[in-house]
Parts: structure tokens; C-alpha cells; sequence
């Protein structure tokens, strides 16, 4: 069976399935009685005034069909369309570990001018101030040891070792800080100073950033070990390594997500461009099927419906057409009013335009329009479709007197 036909017919079958009340149009009386032979049980039909119907089988490709059927390929095309829009809420971490309240607020710390010169003298006060400062520290004076410290740095402002220091006393006072202020400006000065990593690696683990902790206190033991780094590592690892593990997960999940949504969007153009296409193609069927049966007189002695007689689809009769056009309604017309009688039909049968026009609807309503009403031809013959087509068949006509 052709397969266009299977399709119309699968076309019916579920507008059948849908709406059982179709099979009651009284033009489908052969097909229930099809079906009652074979036992079938068909739905009584509903009182119009409850669910009217349709009056013709014409109808059944209507645009409430078309919508059902384009609903239908969109739910299909788009699986859990609400998880996939949402925003992936990420899970609570649990880090171990305590950390302190930052001292962001604080006034900053006074730092020296790079811009000064230093003198010997200047370096040797320096190393006195520092000698005062490590003298508090051992007893617990931490206040002091700072100012010590930023007398020491304001004599001898490159000093990154003094930078250093004082950011370890920082450390101990939980101003971390102003401690990584210290540790950056070690680290300006000289970017292999351990005791800068060490100690902003330490105000990082105080501030809980435990990722930025770990690189420094890790770059900090490669260039001078010692058990202090060591054991702040110990803490500050895990933390770093379950951040590092969350974040990849969901950077995983979020890339997962984002593709199954291009996949689900690319499924949904793609379905929206099948009902699209469908829909046409049902509606250009629909047209031609119209178009068709515009027409139902046929040309005179000819094609009723389905072709002409003699195996000729879209052919003539016989070898001729009866009440052809006369000679006046076209430039050109046939003597006598009439197609002579010894035209060689083997003229158009073999001339592919013709017989490709034949095929066309729109042509063959305009051809019989014309052979209705030969005055008529005058409406038909700017068309640049139908005009050239009549204007050959005449020259065929005239060329066979």
C-alpha cells in the first residue's frame, strides 16, 4: 500500500481513538458496517447539543488536532523541564577547626617608606629595636614588642625579616589581619622570605581560609621546615581537601545539568520543527485534496475525477477536445471553435512540462475554468504559471493543422 495513504489512514484511525463520535459522519456508513462484521462494538454517538461535532470528514486536520499533536512531540522532547531549569542548591560543608573574628575593622598598622635611605646607623638602631621587641615577647608584653617592632621597620623599612617578625607577634595577639599586611610586605621585599608564607599562611587557617592556608604554609615548609608549619598543616589540610573535593562535585553536577538542559532544548527545537513541518505537510495535503475537488465537472468528455480515459493520467480523450476553444476567445485560436480532429495527442503526451503541469491543481482549475467559459482565458493569461502553458498547448493545436 502506498505509503501516504498508511499514513492518512493512521492519521484517521487516531482521530477515531480520540473522538469515537466521528465514526457517526453519515459518509463513513460503509465503514461501520465494516466494523460490525467483525464484531465490533461502536460508542453511540452524543446528542449534538452536548458535544457538537464536525459535519464532514473534511474537518478531522483542524488547528485543535494540530495542537494536540505539537503538545504531544513537546512533552516528549522535554523530560523534567522544572528540575532541569532549577538551581542546584549546594550541601552545608562541615569543616573542623576554629577560627577567629577578622580585625579588618582595626586601624592598619603604621609600615615604613621604602623610599628612605638606609644607613649603617639606621640598621644598627634597627637590630636594638628588635632586641627590645624579642625581650617583651618573652615576657608576655605583646604591645610592646609591636612597637618595638615598628620603630625597627621605620629604620629600616627594607627589611623584610623585621616585616616578618612583627607579623608573627600579630599572630599571637589573633590579628590576622594585620598580620598578612605584614607578611605581604615581607613577601615585596623579598619573595623567598619562608616567615612571610608562614605567617600569612597562619592568619589564612585563623581567618578559616583554609585553601589560601594550606598553599602558603605548604610553600613555607619546601624552603625551611619546621614542626610549627607542620602541625598547623595538620588542621588546615582536611578542611582544604574537602573544600577543594565540594567544589568539584558541583562543578561536575552544574556541567551535567547544563548539558542535559542544551540536550533537552536541542530535542525541543528539534520537535517543534517536526510539528512545524507536519503541520505544513498536513495542511498542504489538506489543500491539495481541496483544490482537487474544486473542479468536480471535469473538461467536457473528459477527466470527472482521477485522469482521462485511455491510461493517460491529466490526458484527453479519443486524441481530442470536445468544445475546445474557439477561435475568437484566444489569439491564435483553433478554426472553427473546435481542436481539430487529427491533433497528434503524441505532442503533449511526450512534451514533460505539459504533462508536469497536468499535475498541477492550480493549471488544471484554470484550464477547466477556460474550457467552461473560453472567455475566461483572459484572466488566466497573466498568470505566469497558467498563461505560458495554454499559449503551448495552442501552438501545439495550431502546429498540427
Amino acid at each position: 500500500m502506498d505509503a501516504s495513504k498508511l499514513r492518512d489512514l493512521r492519521q484517521f484511525v487516531e482521530a477515531c481513538n480520540k473522538d469515537p463520535s466521528l465514526l457517526a459522519d453519515p459518509s463513513l456508513a460503509f465503514f461501520r458496517d465494516f466494523l460490525h462484521s467483525l464484531g465490533a462494538k461502536i460508542p453511540a454517538a452524543k446528542a449534538a447539543s452536548d458535544n457538537p461535532k464536525r459535519s464532514s470528514m473534511d474537518d478531522i486536520d483542524d488547528d485543535e488536532d494540530d495542537d494536540e499533536y505539537e503538545d504531544l512531540h513537546m512533552r516528549d522532547a522535554t523530560p523534567e523541564p522544572d528540575e532541569l531549569d532549577q538551581d542546584i542548591v549546594e550541601s552545608d560543608l562541615e569543616l573542623e577547626g576554629d577560627i577567629v573574628q577578622s580585625d579588618h575593622d582595626d586601624p592598619p598598622q603604621k609600615m615604613g617608606d621604602p623610599s628612605v635611605e638606609v644607613t649603617e646607623e639606621n640598621r644598627d638602631a634597627s637590630q636594638e629595636e628588635k632586641a627590645k621587641a624579642m625581650e617583651a615577647m618573652g615576657d608576655g608584653k605583646l604591645e610592646e614588642a609591636i612597637e618595638h617592632l615598628t620603630n625597627a621597620i621605620v629604620l629600616n623599612p627594607l627589611s623584610a625579616i623585621m616585616y616578618g617578625t612583627r607579623a608573627s607577634v600579630f599572630i599571637k595577639m589573633k590579628k590576622p589581619a594585620a598580620a598578612i599586611r605584614d607578611a605581604n610586605a615581607a613577601l615585596e621585599i623579598n619573595p623567598d622570605s619562608a616567615k612571610g608564607y608562614k605567617t600569612r599562611g597562619m592568619a589564612f587557617a585563623m581567618l578559616g581560609k583554609w585553601e589560601e592556608a594550606a598553599r602558603d604554609l605548604h610553600t613555607a615548609s619546601n624552603m625551611d621546615y619546621d614542626e610549627e608549619i607542620n602541625a598547623v598543616l595538620k588542621k588546615v589540610e582536611p578542611n582544604a581537601h574537602k573544600i577543594v573535593e565540594h567544589r568539584r562535585k558541583y562543578e561536575r553536577l552544574r556541567k551535567e545539568r547544563e548539558e542535559k538542559r542544551a540536550e533537552r532544548d536541542r530535542l525541543r527545537r528539534r520537535a517543534e520543527a517536526q510539528a512545524a513541518y507536519d503541520k505544513a505537510k498536513r495542511k498542504e495535503q489538506s489543500s491539495s485534496r481541496s483544490s482537487g475537488s474544486a473542479s468536480p465537472r471535469g473538461f467536457p468528455g473528459g477527466m470527472p475525477s482521477g485522469g482521462f480515459p485511455g491510461g493517460m493520467p491529466g490526458g484527453f480523450p479519443g486524441g481530442a477536445m470536445p468544445g475546445g476553444f474557439p477561435g475568437g476567445a484566444m489569439p491564435g485560436g483553433f478554426p472553427g471553435g473546435a481542436m481539430p480532429g487529427n491533433v497528434d495527442m503524441s505532442q503533449i503526451l511526450n512534451d514533460p512540462e505539459l504533462m508536469a503541469a497536468f499535475g498541477d491543481p492550480e493549471v488544471m482549475a484554470a484550464l477547466q475554468d477556460v474550457m467552461n467559459n473560453p472567455a475566461n482565458f483572459a484572466k488566466h493569461q497573466a498568470n505566469p504559471k497558467v498563461g505560458p502553458i495554454i499559449a503551448k498547448m495552442m501552438a501545439k493545436f495550431n502546429g498540427s493543422r
